[in-house]
């Protein structure tokens, strides 16, 4: 018998701490008072170190029911893999405990879509779905994870993506048991004026569950939101699954933390339901 892949942290005590008393205490931190809880189809969250993101996405995941089925949808920045990469089985390792992917789903998805290849190798350096996992556990220590890393721009393929993802929810009869996250931040490295009127742009899209204008926009102002693939995809499947609304739970930018104007990082969450 081949034994699981596991996929071992490669960011911890970088991106966020390397232990489960840190990463508990410095989430605490960032809680804010209990608000409203959503049953969330899908959202967007931001990757970056938490000293600079961790409280937008901790936030987030404060808003909504982590439910048990999980598809973590992220870009791909190592340029490691095929342009839709699925991770199908095994468990993803984190200082708070260890995640299982869900082999079944996984495997289902792949019979049902040709532009997904099974390739652990996207996934080993990557970051931006490794930060999101201590968040997610930090609030339901029982889910399981079907990741997935993209890097194609063709709007149409990830259309196709999302729809699978949202077919196959549909046949297991899974719609209140499922989530589908978009791992992305927002604009990079510009002045911060700049990125918080590109960033306004990108979140109408999302707001509007608008992915034809999510892309039209990234492409006619220059908007550089490293996970727009994703978040295409995300709301691509939301909506087949029904999504209505949306909501912005928390905006900011690098410039909080750093306090450099000058060039910044923007980082939201936003819940779809």
């Amino acid at each position: 018998m081949v034994s699981s892949i596991v996929r071992n942290p490669v960011v911890s005590g970088q991106f966020y701490p390397n232990s489960a008393n840190e990463i508990k205490k410095q989430l605490n931190s960032f809680i804010a008072a209990p608000g409203q809880i959503y049953e969330a189809i899908g959202c967007l969250m931001p990757h970056a170190g938490y000293i600079y993101s961790g409280k937008v996405a901790t936030l987030t995941a404060a808003s909504m029911h982590i439910k048990e089925t999980v598809f973590l949808l992220g870009p791909n920045h190592t340029g490691y893999g095929s342009p839709f990469s699925i991770m199908a089985k095994g468990s993803w390792k984190t200082p708070m405990g260890d995640v299982e992917i869900d082999d079944a789903i996984s495997n289902k998805l792949l019979e049902n879509c040709n532009l997904l290849t099974d390739d652990a190798s996207a996934h080993m350096f990557e970051h931006s779905l490794e930060v999101e996992l201590p968040i997610l556990q930090f609030f339901n220590k029982n889910f399981k994870i079907i990741p997935i890393t993209m890097s194609s721009d063709d709007i149409n393929e990830l259309k196709k993506v999302g729809e699978a993802i949202a077919g196959c929810i549909k046949s297991s009869g899974a719609e209140q048991k499922s989530l589908i996250i978009a791992s992305s931040d927002l604009t990079h490295y510009e002045d911060i004026d700049s990125a918080r009127k590109k960033d306004n742009i990108a979140i109408d899209s999302i707001l509007k569950l608008d992915e034809n204008g999510l892309m039209k926009n990234i492409k006619e102002y220059g908007i550089s939101m490293c996970g727009y693939m994703p978040a295409i995809t995300m709301i691509s499947a939301a909506k087949l699954l029904n999504a209505k609304k949306t909501k912005l739970i928390s905006y900011t930018t690098s410039a909080e933390n750093s306090g450099d104007e000058s060039s910044v990082v923007g980082y939201a969450g936003i819940v779809i339901y």
